[in-house]
C-alpha cells in the first residue's frame, strides 16, 4: 500500500495530486501530517507543499470542471475534517483523468465529499440564522459563534449585504478569528491576548462597560417576545432540539439571561 503524508492544507493537497501524476502512482491513502498510518503500508511519500504545483492543479480543475464544482470542493474543504482528505485527492485525481464526475454520484469519492460539502453548507444555513449581536457603546455589533465547520469565510457576504450601513464584528470562538466589517470592506482579524477582548469567548457576552446602554434593554424584550409567543400546548423539545441544536444555545440571547 502507498501512503502519501501532507501539511494539512489545500495547498499541500493540490500539491500531492501533482506529485501523484508526475511520480505515476497512485497512492491509496492522503494522510495529514500525525494521523496513524495504515498496518499494511509499504511505501510513504512526504509531499512538500509548492504553491505553484498548487497553482497549476487548480488552473487545471478550472478548465475541467463548472463553477458550481468548483465552489463543492472548496465549500467541502471548510469542513476541516481529516476523513475528506483522501476522497477530496482520488476526486481530483480522478477529474484529470475521466473529465467533469461531479454528478456521478455512483462515485464513492464523489458522493464523499459532495454530502461532506452538504454539511458545511448546512452549518452556513445555521450560522444565518442563530448569530445574535450586541451592540457597542461605539456603535459595533458583535456576534460570537464557534461552529463545527470552518464558515466563517461563506456567511460573510450575507451579514455584508444585510447589515451594509453599520459596523459589525463575527468572531468564531473555537478557530480564534473573525471577519470585522467598518461599513465599507470586510477585513479578516485575530486578537494577540483574547484574554483582554471585552467580550466573554464562552457565552459571547460583551463586558457591561463597553455595552451600548440600551442594548441589555432589547435583550430582555427579545427574551420577553420568545416566551410570550411560545404556545405551552405545541412545545415538541425534540424537534425544537432538531431545528435549534443545544450547541448554539450559548451564544443565544433567547436561551440565556445575563
Amino acid at each position: 500500500m502507498t501512503v502519501y503524508v501532507f501539511d494539512g492544507t489545500m495547498d499541500g493537497l493540490l500539491t500531492a495530486v501533482f506529485d501523484a501524476f508526475y511520480l505515476k502512482e497512485q497512492p491509496e491513502q492522503l494522510l495529514a501530517e500525525g494521523d496513524a498510518l495504515p498496518l499494511f503500508c509499504d511505501h510513504t511519500y512526504h509531499v512538500t507543499t509548492d504553491e505553484e504545483k498548487a497553482r497549476r492543479v487548480w488552473t487545471g480543475l478550472e478548465k475541467k470542471l463548472t463553477r458550481e464544482a468548483l465552489k463543492l470542493i472548496s465549500v467541502s474543504w471548510l469542513s476541516e475534517l481529516r476523513e475528506l482528505n483522501t476522497p477530496l485527492f482520488h476526486y481530483i485525481c480522478k477529474v484529470f483523468k475521466l473529465g467533469d464526475i461531479s454528478r456521478n454520484f455512483a462515485d464513492a469519492d464523489v458522493l464523499d465529499v459532495t454530502n461532506i460539502a452538504r454539511r458545511v453548507l448546512h452549518e452556513q444555513l445555521r450560522m444565518k440564522q442563530f448569530i445574535r449581536f450586541q451592540k457597542a457603546k461605539d456603535g459595533t455589533y458583535l456576534g460570537v459563534v464557534s461552529p463545527d465547520h470552518n464558515v466563517l469565510p461563506i456567511i460573510t457576504d450575507h451579514f455584508q449585504d444585510r447589515f451594509n450601513d453599520q459596523p459589525w464584528l463575527i468572531y468564531d470562538a473555537k478557530r480564534h478569528y473573525g471577519y470585522y466589517y467598518d461599513g465599507k470592506i470586510v477585513i479578516r482579524v485575530t486578537f494577540e491576548d483574547e484574554a483582554a477582548v471585552p467580550f466573554d469567548l464562552r457565552n459571547g457576552k460583551m463586558d457591561a462597560d463597553v455595552l451600548s446602554d440600551n442594548d441589555q434593554l432589547f435583550q430582555d424584550l427579545w427574551r420577553t417576545y420568545f416566551k410570550a409567543i411560545c404556545i405551552k400546548e405545541r412545545m415538541n423539545p425534540r424537534k425544537q432540539l432538531q431545528d435549534m441544536p443545544r450547541r448554539y444555545w450559548k451564544y443565544m440571547t433567547e436561551k440565556n439571561g445575563r
